[in-house]
């Protein structure tokens, strides 16, 4: 899943993307390299991260995924959190909704249902805006295990297949470096009601705090959380840098298949 922030002030690119000819090269360029899914994001929801309304989202969403959908056959999934935003992308040609609420907003557990559309829930402990002011679990992936399971059950019973579930731990949404470690360890035990595992570790700020890097300089940390993700059971991995993770992932795979 390659990674398109239309937003001016994503943690790792904001700014970078948010026109929209400079947004489809990416998209192109990211779908040339590999990618199977396009993430497109319209607010961020990086630490101390504030709201945008609904309609400055829809701005900046609505018209780059049309044009995604003009130049290639890449699927599209729309990053928010918000009804009205999921149901209008969704209407312009996305085919998933990726929600770091797990579609606890208002209306987003209705919108999903209706539009019948792979979705991707996952754990976050608190908001963005407050979600790293001394995140706290009794056991961190016991935890985020039963959190996402009470979601996947939430889903099923509005109306929602479970086979169109995805989850997702939310890698630094809530979580201290070392959370982010030993839910990357144990990855296998969130795979709740057998649904697949999504994970998100490119350019965080823990590969950072392991590397001392910056965030432009995490791509080879990024990489390697990436086929440790896999190696663990991941089943998406979602990147900026889609080149490398896809040839790491390769390599990956192969050897996985071999040891079956």
């Amino acid at each position: 899943m390659g990674i398109l922030n239309v937003t001016p002030d994503s943690f790792s690119d904001g700014g970078s993307f948010d026109n929209l000819h400079i947004a489809l090269r990416q998209a192109a360029t990211m779908a040339e390299a590999g990618a199977a899914i396009i993430d497109v994001g319209g607010e961020s929801t990086r630490p101390g991260a504030e709201s945008v309304s609904s309609q400055e989202e829809l701005d900046r969403v609505i018209p780059i995924i049309e044009a995604i959908k003009s130049v290639t056959d890449v699927p599209v999934s729309i990053d928010t959190s918000k009804a009205l935003v999921m149901r209008e992308a969704v209407a312009a040609g996305a085919v998933m909704v990726n929600d770091v609420y797990a579609l606890r907003g208002e209306g987003a557990l209705e919108a999903a249902a209706d539009l019948q559309v792979p979705v991707c829930l996952m754990h976050m402990q608190g908001e963005p805006r407050t979600m790293q002011q001394e995140p706290h679990y009794d056991d961190v992936v016991v935890d985020v295990a039963r959190f996402l399971d009470e979601r996947v059950a939430a889903c099923v019973e509005a109306g929602l297949p479970g086979e169109l579930i995805v989850v997702d731990p939310g890698f630094g949404f809530g979580k201290t470096h070392l959370h982010n470690v030993e839910l990357l360890a144990n990855l296998r035990q969130l795979h709740v009601r057998n649904r697949p595992v999504l994970v998100g570790v490119s350019r965080k700020s823990t590969l950072g705090e392991l590397t001392q890097r910056e965030v432009h300089e995490r791509v080879p940390a990024s990489v390697a959380a990436a086929v440790v993700a896999v190696m663990n059971g991941a089943d998406i991995v979602r990147a900026h840098d889609v080149q490398a993770s896809v040839d790491a992932l390769k390599v990956a795979r192969a050897v996985l298949e071999a040891s079956e």
